[in-house]
């Protein structure tokens, strides 16, 4: 059974019900390696993060399938104490062993796309004259929080859909929380810099810093998936993307 998804490469094994099937996509995806996702669940896998491991083989990677539902959307708030721990679960982890190459990143998107919006490539270089903002912290990071990412399970909440996930600035992370929904970006630093006694002031110009690049990377993203999968809905997100990108 084909399982919902923006990427679409997601199969659950109705024979064995505990078991998702993770595909390599068929049309190139930067970034998304099923080998590396697998390495990074047998790191994680006695932190109670996520669904262990099964196996990898040939571009296919095997979890246990995570009993629970998703996280209502309104519960998707800072000030979900049991949201917070999570997250800082998470960024308190041992490194994973991989960086996120965002400037590279970028620009396989663009070599990629077809179609190119004119202020991309005024953009991509106007970021690479900058150069990556320095982390403020190191952390592995999961790099796709959403609500129908995190899992409530009798257990507790975990998370699901790491094919992004790496090592990144703490900022980062909070940055790609904040472009979700603006008006929740003075509670996600707020909390976030109490819960590990962060100056808030300093994390919020950290997440300022990012926010372009996460802009670009979210219009680039839409933008590739569009040209692939030609369904109105992406090419929707992906002309949102682009008008979005005009406020940075």
């Amino acid at each position: 059974m084909l399982l919902p998804g923006l990427s679409g490469n997601s199969w659950r094994n109705l024979q064995r019900r505990d078991e998702i099937h993770r595909l390599t996509p068929a049309q190139p995806l930067p970034f998304v390696n099923r080998q590396r996702e697998f390495r990074i669940l047998h790191k994680l896998r006695h932190t109670e993060l996520a669904g262990q491991p099964i196996g990898y083989d040939s571009g296919r990677l095997t979890v246990e399938w995570v009993e629970g539902k998703p996280l209502a959307t309104q519960a998707f708030i800072p000030q979900n104490s049991e949201l917070l721990a999570l997250l800082m679960r998470l960024h308190q982890q041992p490194l994973l062993g991989y960086r996120i190459p965002f400037l590279a990143l970028l620009q396989r998107y663009w070599q990629l796309c077809q179609q190119r919006h004119p202020r991309w490539l005024r953009q991509l270089k106007r970021l690479q004259r900058q150069g990556e903002p320095r982390p403020l912290r190191l952390v592995p990071l999961h790099m796709d929080l959403h609500p129908g990412n995190i899992i409530q399970t009798e257990q507790g909440l975990m998370l699901i859909d790491w094919e992004y996930s790496a090592d990144g600035d703490i900022a980062l992370e909070l940055a790609a929380l904040c472009l979700q929904d603006a008006s929740q970006s003075e509670g996600w630093i707020s909390a976030y810099a109490q819960a590990l006694k962060l100056d808030s002031e300093l994390l919020s110009l950290q997440v300022k810093r990012w926010q372009p690049w996460l802009t670009l990377l979210q219009a680039s993203w839409y933008q590739l998936r569009a040209e692939q999968t030609q369904l109105s809905t992406m090419k929707q997100q992906a002309a949102e993307s682009w008008r979005h990108l005009l406020l940075y």
